[in-house]
């Protein structure tokens, strides 16, 4: 196979509607556009969300609470995750946390919750722990600790 020879699949690309072409073409004069108004002149149209002067959706429906914009967003893991994936002591930080597919993102750092059991000796270096999971590391004799 040549790079001249190669093709697009069948049915993948459409022929672009060429508008203002005169004669023959079934768009020609005012190009689909009608006649007059604000959408046939050029640069015309109105801006997304616009209903006509008519309170816009957006500002009708009621708003309430508060967004903390300044709130942090962990990646949670449990216990039960640190026992299945990693062995008797292993260093367990985000790296290898991401590496071995516990979580996909950091997101602001990675806290440990206390779900489940742990019986191997553990070194965790991670952003935050609960109590219950910081206190269950330290009883089988491994370490947290807060990065």
């Amino acid at each position: 196979m040549k790079l001249h020879e190669l093709y697009p699949a069948e049915g993948s690309t459409k022929k672009v509607k060429r508008i203002g072409r005169g004669a023959g073409s079934g768009t020609g004069k005012t190009s689909g556009k009608g006649h007059k108004g604000q959408n046939a002149r050029s640069g015309g149209g109105v801006r997304p969300g616009f209903e006509g002067g008519q309170m816009p959706l957006h500002r009708r429906v009621p708003k309430r609470g508060f967004v903390n914009i300044f709130a942090k967003h962990f990646a949670t893991i449990n216990l039960s995750d640190l026992q299945n994936k990693f062995n008797e002591g292993d260093i367990v930080d985000e790296h290898s946390i991401i590496s071995s597919g516990l979580i996909k993102k950091r997101l602001d750092g990675i806290k440990v919750l206390g779900n489940g059991e742990v019986s191997k000796k553990l070194t965790v270096k991670v952003t935050s722990f609960s109590k219950s999971a910081k206190d269950k590391i330290e009883q089988v004799g491994g370490k947290a600790e807060v990065i």
